[in-house]
């Protein structure tokens, strides 16, 4: 089966990678000609582990290649993903800009049926706009042919996204015919004989379901988070509650862990974009509208806590960072935490130097230029610091070697925004610790 994925972003470099892994045959398209030139090189435009390796292998046995035009791409295809971004503007709502104008180029290139796949999350009633495009230019030929719309959302977790596409917990697809329904099922079959269900349902539903299902996530972040900052006023532990409360199964464990709130390029956006959705539709979603106010309050308690520890004056001080990204394995720092917090530092007066695993060179290039220093590891961050501030919960930050902490630290003080540290152990080793959620 040969399919067309046009952008070569997270989601369309993931989505074309993993089908041709399955046995399609794959053309990703970009208008980016260096990106595009690199892929063909083996050269992958962002850090997901293991995505280097399946571009190699697919690329290598023939299955997936790599091009800037998009009548080629289209040649013989049965489906055509779109999976182009859709940034947030400025009353949050998602920009279609992109999306619309693939469905105009495919429009003019398609001469033959085939389902055009919304796989970028756009919301409700994106999918007819798609398809009104399409046929615009179409009619403007002078041709009738005839084509299908279907919606697709994806549900990758970045630094899990290949085991998340090749082993997924469900597939949503949209559809608005049996044909349309009958070339997704061709293309999913590899799944579903590995037991992976599928769930049909209406094209606005599955659009919807993408919206609903991160804001549902984000909305336990931020609930977590607000019990965790009134168990700091009441001397409760916010790590013992979510035990308590996740032992339930209507509950459950996951997304329930106090921190420094949610970042990354879905929760913010869709969340934004959802809430927009409804007030263009009369309607005021209350409830998100929290998650995202408790969300923005959170980026800053790290700072808070250190703010206060040092009386409100932070001038002079050397602060050391660890964790940029915005979760750990990935290089992603769109709406990062940490972003907040070393704006606030250096705002306040404080020297700032950090160290990620994989995210620096990001960091000094689309984020925070020279306004940090950047070390080469964890332990160099952390020389004359006079505190350390833990943004990210990567592995290497999890097993301290105390005595060399004491011997380069100028203070023993740590704020750990992801609560991967035992306060106990802290005390011990001559620490004050501050966490997020529990009494110390």
């Amino acid at each position: 089966m040969k399919i067309s994925i046009v952008g070569t972003g997270y989601v369309g470099l993931v989505t074309g990678t993993c089908f041709a892994e399955t046995g399609a045959v794959v053309t990703c398209v970009d208008t980016n000609k260096q990106k595009i030139d690199n892929l063909k090189k083996g050269i992958i435009p962002i850090w997901e582990p293991g995505l280097d390796i399946l571009v190699k292998k697919n690329s290598e046995k023939q299955r997936l290649f790599f091009t800037t035009d998009i009548a080629e791409s289209l040649l013989d295809a049965e489906a055509v993903f779109i999976a182009v971004g859709t940034p947030p503007g400025e009353d949050g709502s998602a920009d279609l800009s992109y999306v619309l104008a693939v469905a105009r180029e495919i429009g003019r290139h398609i001469s033959h049926y085939m389902v055009i796949v919304t796989k970028s999350t756009v919301p409700v009633g994106t999918s007819r706009k798609i398809k009104e495009a399409i046929a615009n230019e179409i009619e403007s030929r002078n041709l009738d042919i005839q084509f299908d719309v279907a919606s697709n959302p994806e549900f990758l977790k970045e630094g899990n996204a290949i085991d998340d596409f090749l082993k997924p917990d469900r597939i949503v697809v949209g559809i608005e015919s049996e044909k349309a329904k009958q070339v997704m099922e061709k293309l999913y079959k590899p799944f579903l004989l590995n037991g992976h269900p599928i769930i049909f349902m209406d094209v606005a539903s599955s659009e919807l379901t993408k919206y609903a299902a991160n804001a549902m996530l984000a909305t336990r972040i931020s609930f977590m988070n607000d019990i965790a900052n009134l168990c700091e006023l009441l001397g409760a532990d916010a790590n013992m509650i979510r035990k308590g409360i996740g032992a339930d199964p209507r509950i459950g464990m996951r997304f329930l862990y106090p921190g420094t709130g949610y970042g990354g390029s879905c929760f913010p956006k869709d969340v934004k974009a959802l809430i927009q959705t409804a007030s263009e539709n009369g309607y005021l979603l209350e409830v998100l509208k929290a998650v995202e106010n408790v969300n923005e309050r959170q980026k800053s308690v790290v700072f808070n806590k250190l703010f206060s520890h040092f009386n409100m004056n932070l001038k002079g001080k050397n602060i050391a960072i660890w964790g940029l990204s915005f979760k750990p394995n990935t290089d992603d720092m769109r709406e990062a935490p940490s972003l907040v917090v070393i704006d606030k530092l250096i705002e306040a007066g404080a020297t700032v130097n950090v160290y990620d695993p994989v995210a620096m060179d990001e960091a000094k290039k689309l984020y925070l230029g020279d306004k940090v220093n950047y070390s080469k590891s964890l332990y160099g961050a952390i020389v004359d610091a006079d505190a350390l501030l833990l943004m990210t919960e990567w592995s290497e930050f999890r097993m301290l070697d105390f005595p060399r902490l004491k011997k380069e630290m100028k203070e023993r003080v740590i704020v750990d925004g992801r609560n991967i540290y035992d306060p106990k152990e802290m005390e011990k080793n001559g620490f004050i610790y501050y966490s997020i959620g529990q009494k110390h």
